[in-house]
């Protein structure tokens, strides 16, 4: 079981912003952004691979490149960070119109990945309960698609307890077209506590990055 890591708190160079977005103006933010994603659906449709998949295990890979966003609470509500953390996304019900909420453990190696959470958006895609899987590890941060909808816009308010929640949060809208490029929606939602605009813009970039640079998607073989 992954155990989180405390920061020394003495030589950690955001201690200062922590503690005073955490405490004593306590807020997240939001930005929402379009990544050219051309090349990767272009790519997918010489492929056998869900594109929802691969936008999760971009997005995971991306994550868990950087302490900021794999960040944490202890018990005695002192910062720490997971050594890795796992993509939960959700699946829609269409009979039901509700939705569940999947995770499954990351893999750098995107062929793996897929083969695992390929089925399990297939077995619950008729789930009633919000957790089919039950009770959910800690060191997961969350992905949702509004595959209905190409958004220029998305904010979640956060308040009670979530406060304490310190893992990013993703929405992924539908592709939009535009100028002979596809687009995807993508909106990113951080604790300020957890990462500054610095941390989140460069998070955007590289994503974009590996949706760019398909070496990843283009070796893996068809199923």
């Amino acid at each position: 079981m992954d155990v989180p890591i405390l920061i020394d708190l003495d030589t950690w160079p955001r201690r200062q912003h922590f503690e005073r977005y955490r405490r004593l103006v306590p807020c997240t933010y939001s930005m929402t952004v379009e990544v050219d994603v051309t090349a990767f659906t272009a790519a997918l449709r010489r492929s056998q691979r869900k594109s929802y998949i691969a936008q999760v295990w971009a997005l995971a890979t991306v994550v868990n490149r950087y302490d900021e966003f794999k960040m944490c609470l202890t018990a005695e509500e002192e910062p720490a960070v997971w050594p890795v953390v796992h993509p939960a996304f959700t699946v829609f019900n269409s009979e039901r119109e509700t939705f569940a909420c999947v995770w499954a453990p990351y893999d750098s190696d995107f062929g793996a990945f897929h083969d695992v959470a390929a089925p399990l958006l297939a077995e619950h895609s008729r789930a009633t309960d919000i957790f089919p899987q039950g009770e959910p590890p800690a060191n997961l941060f969350d992905v949702s698609s509004l595959p209905w909808a190409s958004f220029t816009g998305f904010n979640l308010n956060i308040g009670g307890n979530g406060w304490n929640h310190l893992a990013p949060i993703f929405t992924l809208g539908r592709y939009a077209e535009r100028d002979g490029r596809v687009l995807l929606p993508l909106a990113v939602q951080v604790h300020h506590a957890a990462a500054d605009g610095f941390h989140s813009t460069r998070l955007v970039n590289e994503l974009q990055a590996l949706l760019t640079d398909l070496t990843w998607l283009e070796e893996t073989p068809k199923v």
